[in-house]
């Protein structure tokens, strides 16, 4: 097999650093796991020891590979990590979907990867530019959590828009016209929860896309942070009576 190489974008493998998210892409994404990376240390833990004997039962390599897993977790105890293939997630366009715009930092994506699934909405829609959703950061923090969602990626709002045209949309926005505990009643069929970016939110165009939605909080500060307000968000549209 090709030598590995420090993660970049480019590439159409990424890492799975740590144990836990490196169990969660076996479990979850099995067809995906190209090669088990572990340390000389992982005899020391149980997890990775069940985990090696997980991939070698489904004939996935596993190798010592002590310097790969410094350049990729930056931290000296990370005991294994898979290697996994990218892939496009394909979505089902009858249940909610996450839409994030131009998200930026990648310890809020997993974050929102992982949030989103406890609510159990798995169809996230990532419009660029935005951070990498493969960014083994991204992996991590998400504790594997990605490994169960569908994650696709458009170059524009409008060619989200576009394949799915009929869906109600919620543009959360701190000018949003409607507040949450409101917004949340008038659900009527198949709907889109719309994030911007941390920094930016959304453009003031996404005031007239669907029912802009707003959630109230004390004057004292000027917004919520982007996988707070989203945890809020989701929580909300799925606990609705």
């Amino acid at each position: 097999m090709a030598k590995l190489e420090a993660y970049h974008k480019g590439l159409d493998y990424s890492y799975a650093p740590g144990i836990f998210p490196a169990t969660e892409c076996l479990k979850n994404a099995p067809e995906r796991c190209l090669r088990l990376l572990l340390s000389s240390q992982s005899e020391k833990s149980e997890g990775a020891a069940k985990l090696r004997m997980a991939a070698e039962a489904k004939g996935i390599r596993c190798e010592i590979a002590d310097r790969a897993l410094e350049r990729i977790s930056k931290k000296e105890n990370c005991f294994a990590a898979m290697v996994y293939r990218k892939e496009e997630g394909v979505f089902d366009a009858d249940s909610p979907h996450i839409v994030l715009h131009h998200p930026s930092d990648s310890g809020n994506l997993g974050t929102i990867l992982r949030t989103a699934l406890g609510f159990g909405l798995c169809n996230i829609a990532i419009i660029r530019p935005a951070v990498d959703s493969d960014d083994p950061r991204v992996t991590r923090s998400s504790m594997g959590a990605a490994f169960s969602m569908n994650v696709r990626h458009f170059d524009s709002f409008e060619e989200y828009r576009a394949e799915f045209p009929q869906r109600q949309l919620f543009p959360f926005m701190l000018t949003g016209a409607v507040p949450l505990d409101e917004a949340v009643k008038k659900v009527s069929g198949p709907f889109s929860l719309i994030m911007g970016n941390e920094a930016s939110g959304l453009p003031d165009e996404f005031a007239t896309y669907g029912i802009s939605t707003l959630i109230p909080h004390s004057a004292k500060i000027d917004s919520l942070n982007l996988a707070i307000a989203a945890g809020i968000g989701m929580y909300a549209f799925t606990h609705k009576e």
